[in-house]
C-alpha cells in the first residue's frame, strides 16, 4: 500500500506542476482551431462573393471598361473557344488565332452570325517559335485591343516518365505554353499602357498547385504562366491593367470520353460554355481564380493537401482516366 500512495502523490505531484503547461497547450489548440475556422469562413465568403454574387447584377459593359476588341489564342476548342463566345456575347469583337484555318473559319462564322460582332481570323502554329510572331504583331498594330486570352497550349501524348517524353514535345511545351503567352503579352500591353486600361487572361491549369508527377514539364510549364501572371498584375495595375491567371481544374470538353467520369458529373467538370460564363464574371474582380465554383473548392483542397497525397492523387488519376480527360486540363 506505502508504494501504491507514493506513485499516487508523484502523479498528483506531476500533474500539479505540468498544469499549467496543459493550460499553454490548451490555448494554442483553442487559437489554431480559431485560426483555421476564420480561414474556412472567409474562404466561403470568398467563393460566395467570387462566383455567385456577380452574376445576380448586371452584366459589366467589358468594352467601355477594356476595350472593343479581344484577342483569343487557341480559339477553336475547349474553353479558348467558349471563352471567345462569351466575349463575343458582351459585344467585343473578337480576333481567332489557331493552326487549324478550316475550324478557325468554322468558329469565325458562328460567332459573327450568333452574336453579331466582328470576327478576324489569324492561322499562326505557335510550336514554329519566334517566327511567327512578326505578322501578328503587324495585323494588331492599329487596332483597339482591350482583352487578351491566352489559352494556347500543349500536351503531353499520355502521361508518362520526363525522360520517355520525345524532344519535339518538350520543344512544343516550351514554345506554345510559355513563349506564346509571353509574346502575346509583349504584343498587346504596351498599346493597353497607352490607353489606361485593358485585360490579360492567362489560363494555367490546376496542376500548377504541385509537383505533378508523370506531367512534370505540362505542370511546370502552367505554374510558369501562374507566377507569370501574378507578376504582371504587380506591375502593371497602377496603370490601369488588370492581370487575371486562371487556374482551372477538369472541364469536360468534346473529346472527353462519351462514358467518363467528367460527363457524370458535370457539377465537378462543367462544360467550357457553362465554364467560360462563370470565368467571365470574375473579369475585374479576382486576379487569381479558378474561374468555376466547384474548381475553387478542389483549389482550396489542394493549397491544404500534404503534397505527398497530391502525388498520390495524380498517380492514381493518370492511371485511371484516359487521355482525353487530362487534355481537358487547361
Amino acid at each position: 500500500m506505502a508504494a501504491v500512495d507514493s506513485f499516487y502523490l508523484l502523479y498528483r505531484e506531476i500533474a500539479r506542476s505540468c498544469n499549467c503547461y496543459m493550460e499553454a497547450l490548451a490555448l494554442v489548440g483553442a487559437w489554431y482551431t480559431a485560426r483555421k475556422s476564420i480561414t474556412v469562413i472567409c474562404d466561403f465568403y470568398s467563393l460566395i462573393r467570387l462566383h455567385f454574387i456577380p452574376r445576380l447584377g448586371s452584366r459589366p459593359d467589358l468594352i467601355k471598361q477594356y476595350g472593343r476588341w479581344a484577342v483569343v489564342s487557341g480559339a477553336t476548342d475547349g474553353i479558348g473557344k467558349a471563352y471567345a463566345e462569351e466575349l463575343a456575347c458582351h459585344g467585343l469583337n473578337i480576333i481567332l488565332i489557331s493552326q487549324e484555318e478550316e475550324k478557325l473559319q468554322a468558329v469565325a462564322k458562328n460567332i459573327a452570325d450568333t452574336y453579331r460582332v466582328e470576327t478576324v481570323v489569324m492561322v499562326a502554329d505557335f510550336s514554329r517559335g519566334r517566327e511567327i510572331y512578326a505578322p501578328i504583331r503587324e495585323a494588331l498594330r492599329d487596332r483597339d485591343i482591350g482583352i487578351l486570352v491566352n489559352d494556347v497550349g500543349a500536351f503531353y501524348p499520355h502521361p508518362q516518365y520526363f525522360a520517355q517524353l520525345p524532344e519535339d514535345t518538350l520543344w512544343d511545351i516550351v514554345n506554345v505554353n510559355i513563349a506564346a503567352a509571353s509574346l502575346m503579352v509583349h504584343i498587346v500591353l504596351p498599346g493597353m499602357v497607352e490607353r489606361k486600361k485593358g485585360a490579360i487572361i492567362t489560363v494555367s491549369s490546376g496542376s500548377c498547385c504541385k509537383p505533378t508527377p508523370h506531367l512534370a514539364a505540362f505542370s511546370a510549364s502552367k505554374a510558369y504562366l501562374d507566377h507569370f501572371s501574378r507578376a504582371l498584375q504587380y506591375e502593371y495595375a497602377s496603370k490601369g491593367i488588370f492581370v487575371q491567371s486562371l487556374i482551372p481544374f477538369y472541364v469536360a470538353t468534346s473529346v472527353t470520353a462519351p462514358g467518363s467520369f467528367l460527363h457524370r458529373c458535370p457539377w465537378l467538370a462543367p462544360s467550357p460554355r457553362v465554364y467560360a460564363q462563370h470565368a467571365v464574371s470574375t473579369l475585374g474582380i479576382s486576379k487569381r481564380t479558378t474561374g468555376y465554383w466547384s474548381h475553387s473548392i478542389q483549389f482550396l483542397f489542394a493549397q491544404y493537401m500534404p503534397e505527398w497525397l497530391w502525388v498520390w492523387g495524380a498517380n492514381l488519376l493518370n492511371r485511371s482516366l484516359r487521355y482525353e480527360d487530362l487534355s481537358c486540363q487547361a
